[in-house]
């Protein structure tokens, strides 16, 4: 039976005081999960969200010790540059082959000491362009921004009458933590949710069975799709057609080339389709590749030291962050709906937890769509 999401993760995870940065981080991510529990509740959902355990949980699953300029998985590692600082990502084992092709010569079999010499002779733009241009993530430390909207959204559909979370027909083609939560929240209110993944390319999170169980009950439909065979694809759009949602974290190009992106499939009244990304769906940022510790950094939600230099807070944090925002951003849609596309980007939605301006709430689009 639906209850407390996150209520049975573990929340021992040692030295929490870094979990967020600032006591407005807090205040932004309580009236968060109070939006997203409003909304759960004037559906009657019997589901509700509280984030300290959400954002907790994969450390306390996995033994993570609290990160410093080191990420708490080891991948991430924050590298002081000529003018700054910048987070740089080895989350695939194709990142790190790629270091040489940055770095203009052999790392060696620790990339690390290699990498950061080379970040200390750099400017941040600098290596920031270098990097990307390879599809290495990256996150330039940014200052907190005056305002951060965490998505933007544009009706591309009709609407319907406002959506019942119950039976709503959910399609999640989203891997590893963001997307994925979000899923989960609307699956706990009652939502069928049916996850898609490649069959040549599995969701990474599997890696970390225990996590991969957190997010991905037993009883949840999942569906492994060869997207190189016509059967495949045909299966992919079947599922799109009929969904009430539909979550993605593709680069916007991807779905495009398999004929099923936003711009490609047929209109469908109501339609909710969130698109996670790293820096947004607009160019150039919706090629660049983020996960959530150099995003949150990008986004500026870093912790400082006792110096004043920066250092990760969380475990990925702009992960659970964007997903909750996620949540958020779906549920306001179907109490209206739907027939839109919501753009959430990875960065903005952790520098919303931080932003300057009180005025604005963390989760709020502009009131009027943008056409």
């Amino acid at each position: 039976m639906p209850g407390v999401i996150g209520k049975m993760a573990p929340t021992s995870w040692s030295e929490r005081r870094a979990l967020v940065p600032s006591a407005l981080a807090t205040l932004r991510l309580d009236a968060l999960v109070r939006d997203i529990n409003g909304y759960l509740a004037r559906q009657q959902a019997l589901a509700h969200v509280e984030w300290a355990p959400i954002l907790t949980v994969r450390a306390s699953l996995l033994g993570l010790q609290r990160p410093g300029r080191i990420s708490a998985n080891g991948s991430c590692r924050l590298c002081r540059t000529r003018d700054g600082w910048v987070a740089i990502n080895l989350a695939r084992v194709d990142d790190i082959a790629l270091v040489d092709a940055l770095i203009g010569d052999p790392a060696g079999d620790d990339p690390w000491p290699s990498l950061e010499r080379y970040a200390a002779e750099c400017g941040s733009a600098e290596l920031a362009a270098g990097a990307r241009l390879l599809g290495l993530p990256v996150g330039l430390l940014a200052d907190p921004l005056p305002s951060s909207r965490p998505y933007e959204v544009t009706r591309l559909w009709p609407t319907r009458p406002p959506l019942d979370l119950s039976g709503l027909q959910v399609v999640d083609l989203s891997s590893m933590w963001a997307g994925p939560l979000t899923a989960m929240i609307l699956a706990d209110a009652g939502a069928d949710v049916v996850k898609v993944e490649s069959a040549t390319r599995p969701d990474g999170a599997r890696g970390t069975p225990a996590f991969y169980r957190w997010l991905h009950p037993d009883d949840q439909c999942t569906e492994a799709l060869d997207f190189s065979r016509p059967t495949g694809r045909d299966r992919l759009r079947s599922l799109i057609e009929t969904a009430d949602v539909v979550i993605e974290a593709s680069r916007p190009r991807a779905l495009e080339q398999l004929g099923v992106g936003v711009t490609t499939m047929a209109p469908r009244a109501g339609r909710i389709w969130l698109s996670i990304t790293g820096y947004g769906r607009t160019l150039p940022g919706g090629d660049w590749v983020a996960f959530g510790d150099d995003a949150a950094v990008a986004g500026g939600l870093v912790a400082r030291d006792s110096a004043g230099d920066p250092e990760f807070c969380g475990d990925a944090i702009a992960d659970p962050v964007s997903g909750l925002f996620g949540a958020r951003a779906v549920l306001e849609a179907a109490s209206s709906g739907g027939g839109q596309l919501i753009d959430l980007a990875m960065y903005r939605c952790a520098g919303a937890l931080i932003a300057s301006d009180p005025s604005e709430p963390p989760g709020a689009p502009d009131p009027s769509d943008r056409h």
